[in-house]
């Protein structure tokens, strides 16, 4: 499995097909994979070798897909960076992956530049929608040699190299290779019953392991289109969706609650859609089932990480769909709960899920240690807890480190989460543990409401019979919106270093 000829392969099978949409442009597979090989042929000219890093700071562009491939066809590695991320944040990726070069666009060259001069590994610099500098993406792609050959590269050999958030110290560099990332397209397209003829709305980040995984490598797979829409706001993807009569959509619960708060949105809006696909976090029973009452369509919950390229189990588009599961196994991939020996719990039990399969990273860049400690016997231990009922589907309940003690008893935030937008008036809401000389920690809600008038009586009343005394939050906050990552994920990190703060 190999992600550059999945991309020959649809070029030479659907060679008309659209291959993706931006705002008023479009263009065919035929085409793409001319452009693609006008960027590996640039680079390779360039003196990019096989296996050199070349990072990617670039926002929801065309100019990504084709780089993207560009890259992979020349024999390098990709690392994708967030566009957003500071100075200081970009130059930690850079030096970590030693990245030789890096292909952003021009309105962030203040914040490149210096890197140029500090990092000796970084050769060069490749600017879009730029005509002053030393290397431009015009002069790229048309340094095109006659009869260019694609490098050599094997399904096991390193495609790309994705950092994780870092709620740990510094980011990790993921690595994935090319059988990795293929196979879990291949497999998400097989339970997905993705075609040639879907229309896939690519409004998350470019950048993020989501995107580029179920929006980018899933239609390429299959020959369909990537309409990539270049930020998220409801009205852009109801607008795109009627425009471009598209069939699938992928996003964050984040992304569902703010499209389902537009009051003149209607069923009409999702028409074309046959399919809704949500990950990057947990969606709240109460938001997917309102969402699908109001838009008439399904949401296929998910689960994944960046270390597993990033699906392992997904509710299936045929047959049983469980609200609060993220499903069922993906093809040979094999999702376990354990318990803290590494030994698989009886079924309905709560323990960490654990993960093996094509799809799982060849460790951490440069952190033998930090690998050592995720990848046991072939399988990756995610962090998260987890318990599988007896057909196999899997429900997440928190992350291991997001579990609160109270008094000697552990509470999940997200069973809090889920009672607490079962309010009317609860638009966001993130449940932590905070310090407490009795019980040793207790529970604290942030709430983000559309009624002004609502208090903090008023949420503790409403859990009183919907959670035992010790899991009801015991002190409530309102905010106007809560943290978010790049992908629209809640932080609830964040929340806690606020608290130490304030403390």
């Amino acid at each position: 499995m190999n992600l550059n000829e999945n991309l020959k392969q649809s070029a030479a099978k659907f060679p008309s097909n659209t291959a993706y949409t931006f705002l008023n442009q479009s263009i065919t597979y035929a085409e793409l994979d001319r452009m693609v090989d006008c960027v590996a042929s640039g680079l390779s000219s360039a003196g990019i070798r096989k296996g050199d890093k070349i990072a990617l700071v670039l926002g929801n562009c065309p100019e990504f897909i084709t780089a993207y491939y560009g890259i992979l066809r020349a024999g390098a590695v990709v690392v994708p960076i967030n566009p957003v991320y500071t100075t200081g944040e970009i130059s930690y990726i850079l030096s970590n992956s030693q990245a030789r070069a890096v292909i952003t666009h021009a309105s962030l060259e203040a914040t490149i530049l210096p890197l140029r001069e500090k990092l000796e590994h970084l050769k060069m610099v490749i600017y879009t929608d730029s005509i002053k500098s030393e290397w431009t993406w015009e002069r790229l792609i048309q340094k095109t040699e006659d009869n260019f050959e694609s490098a050599f590269v094997d399904e096991d050999e390193l495609a790309v190299i994705l950092y994780t958030s870092g709620t740990t110290g510094k980011p990790k560099g993921a690595m994935l290779s090319h059988r990795n990332m293929a196979s879990n397209a291949a497999a998400i397209s097989l339970l997905g019953e993705v075609t040639e003829e879907d229309r896939m709305i690519a409004v998350l980040p470019v950048f993020h392991v989501f995107c580029i995984s179920v929006c980018i490598n899933v239609p390429i797979t299959c020959g369909a289109t990537i309409v990539m829409v270049p930020k998220f706001s409801p009205a852009e993807v109801f607008n795109t969706i009627r425009r471009e009569k598209a069939t699938l959509l992928a996003g964050v619960p984040t992304m569902f609650s703010y499209m389902l708060q537009v009051p003149e949105a209607e069923a009409e809006d999702f028409s074309s859609i046959r399919a809704c696909f949500s990950g990057g976090a947990s969606i709240p029973v109460e938001l997917l089932q309102r969402f699908e009452e109001k838009f008439n369509v399904p949401i296929l919950e998910g689960y994944g990480l960046s270390e597993t390229a990033p699906v392992t189990a997904f509710n299936p588009l045929r047959g049983t769909r469980r609200p609060g599961s993220v499903g069922i196994d993906l093809p040979d991939v094999k999702n376990k709960v354990v318990d803290s020996n590494g030994i698989e719990v009886p079924r309905g039990e709560i323990g960490e899920l654990i993960v093996k399969g094509p799809n799982v990273m060849m460790g951490y860049l440069g952190m033998p240690e930090a690998t050592f400690d995720a990848l046991k016997d072939g399988w990756f231990y995610t962090g998260d807890l987890a318990r599988m009922d007896e057909e196999g589907y899997i429900y997440i309940v928190d992350r291991k480190k997001d579990m609160i003690l109270v008094g000697g008893y552990n509470v999940y935030p997200r069973e809090v989460e889920e009672v607490l937008y079962q309010h009317p008036a609860i638009v966001e809401t993130a449940v932590i543990g905070i310090p407490d000389k009795e019980y040793g920690e207790i529970v604290k809600a942030f709430v983000v409401s559309t009624n002004e008038s609502i208090t903090m009586d008023d949420i503790l009343h409403f859990c009183q019979d919907k959670l035992a005394k010790y899991k009801r939050p015991k002190k409530v906050e309102f905010m106007k919106e809560l943290p978010k990552n790049s992908t629209g994920k809640i932080l609830r990190r964040a929340l806690r270093v606020e608290q130490v703060e304030i403390n």
